[in-house]
């Protein structure tokens, strides 16, 4: 199985500005998560950006840049341009490695890369893992997943879905019988359905909730989910994240 990789970095950020470029552990962070990426089974990774302080960082440590649009409306429709510039093939299987996961391990992209692959029906594959703590479940940047039974996404909300009606007037830990699910914001697609996405209208659902999933979901496409081997490490979306992880990688 042949997969490529494609890292949209973008220096614009409501919380972080020019966030692809916070030094950690010396080093910037989309060079952590380029790094990551390296690790995995990929035959090719790239870094899609509309930043020239972006591509300049790129290719001083060597990464393959593609220079795409200031226009993008989410990293999805900045893949689909890279899939057409580049001329992948339709069977090609592209994944989608956010620039903001320095400690993302290899071994879930590989996850992703094999799980698109046996799944042959599916537009798109992601990963989820469990959630144990019931504030998670509040939390609105915390993105919930709620499967078919045959683990095909039904639809995803930074609200707690499902809404445990009786449940959650009480005070009790999360009970077994009906779990909550967090995404995993790691997709893998095939470049033919990325030339696809772009041409899609994006919807209301889309935009309220700010996830870009939803655009595939309401236009009727399939997501496959399949649950992390491993912990997927910690993400960079606020400043108390970035502490976090440079206290991480410091180590």
């Amino acid at each position: 199985m042949s997969f490529k990789i494609v890292i949209p970095a973008r220096y614009a950020s409501s919380r972080l500005p020019g966030k692809p470029l916070l030094d950690i552990a010396g080093k910037p962070m989309i060079q952590h998560v380029y790094d990551r990426a390296c690790e995995s089974d990929a035959a090719a990774v790239i870094i899609a950006t509309d930043d020239q302080r972006i591509a300049d960082a790129a290719t001083g440590f060597g990464a393959d840049v593609c220079w795409t649009s200031d226009q993008h409306r989410s990293g999805t429709d900045r893949l689909a341009e890279v899939a057409h510039n580049r001329d992948f093939a339709d069977e090609d299987i592209v994944i989608n490695v956010q620039g903001d996961e320095p400690c993302l391990p290899a071994l879930l992209i590989n996850q992703v890369a094999a799980d698109l692959a046996q799944h042959r029906d599916a537009d798109m594959a992601s990963l989820f893992s469990r959630i144990e703590q019931e504030k998670q479940v509040f939390d609105p940047n915390v993105v919930k997943v709620v499967m078919d039974g045959s683990g095909y996404a039904l639809y995803f909300s930074r609200a707690p879905i499902p809404w445990m009606r009786d449940h959650f007037n009480s005070d009790s830990a999360l009970p077994p019988e009906l779990p909550h699910y967090r995404h995993i914001g790691l997709y893998g697609y095939r470049a033919s359905f990325l030339k696809h996405y772009a041409a899609l209208t994006p919807c209301l659902l889309e935009t309220e909730e700010s996830l870009e999933q939803l655009r595939a979901l309401f236009h009727g496409k399939k997501i496959h989910m399949t649950e992390a081997l491993i912990s997927a490490g910690h993400g960079v979306d606020t400043e108390a994240d970035l502490v976090a992880v440079r206290k991480i990688l410091a180590e």
